[in-house]
């Protein structure tokens, strides 16, 4: 009943569109050292890449060519990509696709943050993971989570679409913790909001640990849409790393979104954040099962029309410190 309730919120308020979000994991350099992820700064087993400019660029034009009408340039915290890099590529990718460019690059500073905003990117995705501050400091140690949401606010007063998120199953996590993060979604009127399961890395301090459950994932999601309504929400690449029909079933429950993954194979395999995400399948069979669902692809960019999304000189923006 609970995902027949979302299915039909979501009908009325985003209606049978699927947005197509095409990402490019550019680089699994990363300074940060979180327990659950595959990518932490102490994992030494990993295979470590960076993309040059000229490759994200031509991955990006790939995502266009598969019908996708947004580009999300994804990494660890590489502190190679500066403010000026990765403006330089946000100008490349923009004159040669002309499509909306999500960026999902972690915590940077106030004014990196403005300075993409202002040389043309659209949205900024930076997952707050918990709602739990307890549990977001025991797994990402030197980090609070207020500084999380701090770093949220600022895209939101810049005027980005702004997407956030949370894994359900971490290891400590109660319902408790789940229904907070459900209320912060509402509280923080985020533009897209990614919800997937836990799934235990290996090589990470959370090797052996139970992973999350698809059912349990599929509840916040219905959840997330009863309530948030308009939101932008992925069935997300873990949904369909822990069942191989996982991202179907989430489109079956709220879902709008799906990010096909245009990373060239050789540098897809080594973005491991937790095992087996390389291996979902491609651009083609997520097409393929969009339309065996009656939905349709989106022939639009998929903006939402809320507070976060107004321009910056309606947000304020010159309360926000520089």
């Amino acid at each position: 009943m609970l995902l027949e309730k979302a299915e039909e919120v979501r009908r009325s308020t985003v209606g049978n569109e699927v947005h197509l979000r095409g990402i490019v994991e550019f680089s699994n350099i990363c300074t940060q050292n979180c327990l659950y992820c595959g990518l932490r700064r102490d994992n030494r087993q990993l295979t470590r890449y960076r993309m040059t400019p000229s490759e994200i660029v031509e991955a990006a034009q790939t995502a266009k060519a598969w019908g996708c009408k947004t580009i999300v340039l994804q990494s660890g915290e590489d502190p190679w990509f500066t403010r000026d890099r990765m403006l330089d590529l946000i100008g490349q990718i923009k004159e040669r696709t002309n499509v909306a460019i999500t960026l999902s690059v972690g915590e940077r500073t106030y004014g990196d943050y403005k300075a993409w905003r202002r040389g043309g990117a659209d949205r900024y995705l930076l997952k707050h993971e918990t709602a739990s501050p307890a549990l977001y400091e025991s797994l990402r140690p030197g980090h609070k989570l207020a500084e999380r949401l701090k770093a949220l606010s600022w895209l939101q007063d810049l005027g980005y679409e702004v997407g956030s998120g949370n894994i359900v199953g971490l290891p400590g996590q109660t319902d408790d913790d789940l229904a907070a993060d459900v209320e912060l979604f509402c509280q923080k009127n985020f533009d897209m909001i990614g919800i997937g399961p836990f799934i235990a890395h290996p090589q990470t301090p959370l090797a052996g640990t139970p992973n999350g459950q698809l059912t349990k994932t599929l509840k916040v999601l219905a959840l997330t849409r009863i309530l948030t309504r308009d939101t932008n929400l992925p069935a997300t690449t873990a949904t369909g790393v822990l069942e191989p029909d996982g991202q179907r079933k989430a489109l079956l429950a709220g879902g709008n979104v799906i990010m096909p993954d245009v990373t060239p194979a050789v540098y897809r395999k080594h973005y491991e954040i937790y095992p087996g995400k390389g291996e979902i399948p491609g651009p083609r069979a997520v097409i393929d099962m969009i339309a065996s669902l009656g939905r349709r692809i989106s022939q639009g960019t998929g903006s939402r029309s809320s507070p976060s999304a107004r321009r910056p000189e309606q947000r304020g923006m010159e309360k926000v410190p520089s």
